[in-house]
């Protein structure tokens, strides 16, 4: 299993004015390419009036699906400059669309390839690249007593405190990285001399921002 990959963390846009030709870059997370397809078209309805609506994306940790589009522009001009971007910083599951106002002037070959790669590269600026790890989530339970000393020592710790629930004892969640696990229980196992109660864990992987 992957345990670490780069992905955007949200919805991006951002623009750049080239020759009087207006870029304006969106980039979304996408799981599947559905969702890939779906951003595509609601750019395309957003802006049904531009001439050029030229995407990339990578679909998969393992980069299973990659697809771009010129949509118009000289080819390799827009859509294999913008893929490059993607790869050359390593992100996955996110899709990218750079959308074009022709401004009246020819940029040519070299000026629209450096015009997309800077479309690109603004819309993933503004969606904020993080790294996606491999957490362990563990469901604990502790008496009240032990609670407030339990939680300000989580927030030392390299964990996210998650799902508290207060009934005739204290159950929390907190997820971390899995290099830091063993350290994050022995510290708590230690701190309550073993009166913390282990209830189950899984899996799933958080954002590590850059």
């Amino acid at each position: 299993m992957i345990e670490t990959y780069l992905t955007i963390q949200k919805n991006g846009c951002d623009e750049t004015v080239i020759q009087k030709s207006r870029f304006i870059g969106y980039a979304a997370p996408c799981a599947t390419e559905e969702e890939a397809l779906q951003f595509i078209r609601s750019v395309r309805e957003k802006h049904r009036d531009a001439r050029h609506h030229c995407y990339a994306y990578i679909i998969g940790r393992n980069r299973g699906i990659m697809r771009y589009s010129d949509d118009g522009e000289p080819g390799g001009t827009a859509g294999m400059p913008m893929m490059d971007v993607l790869k050359n910083e390593g992100v996955v599951d996110c899709c990218v669309v750079v959308v074009r106002y022709f401004g009246g002037i020819l940029l040519g070959t070299g000026g629209l390839v450096r015009a997309y790669t800077q479309g690109c590269k603004t819309a993933l600026q503004a969606s904020g690249i993080v790294r996606m790890e491999l957490c362990t989530a563990k469901r604990c339970r502790v008496s009240y007593n032990l609670w407030n000393q339990i939680q300000n020592r989580l927030q030392k710790m390299p964990v996210v405190l998650d799902d508290v629930a207060y009934t005739d004892s204290v159950e929390f969640v907190f997820y971390t990285r899995k290099a830091d696990l063993e350290l994050c229980a022995g510290m708590l196992e230690n701190m309550t001399d073993g009166k913390i109660q282990w209830l189950d864990e899984e899996e799933k992987y958080l954002p590590w921002t850059l």
